[in-house]
């Protein structure tokens, strides 16, 4: 076990949503697995969350326009 933990040092006006914890964060906090970003702007890291379903929404409209398919729901991994 180390005694020390590295940890990546934020910049200013770089900022991050934590997945874990629901918030924004100024430089990165958290873990890279549990978080979004960096984001330009603290309104664009808040506002992350929507982003992703907006993206998510846009590819599954690609898939199905390419197989012809709708696509199968991912797993919820909320659930863990």
């Amino acid at each position: 076990m180390a005694l020390f933990k590295r940890r990546t040092p934020g910049r200013p006006g770089e900022w991050y949503y934590c997945l874990k914890h629901g918030t924004v964060e100024e430089g990165p906090q958290c873990r890279a697995a549990d978080r979004f970003g960096p984001y330009a702007t603290r309104e664009e890291a808040a506002h992350a969350m929507t982003t992703v379903r907006e993206r998510n929404e846009e590819w599954r409209e690609a898939e199905e326009r390419w197989t012809g398919e709708p696509p199968d729901d991912p797993p919820d991994h909320r659930s863990r």
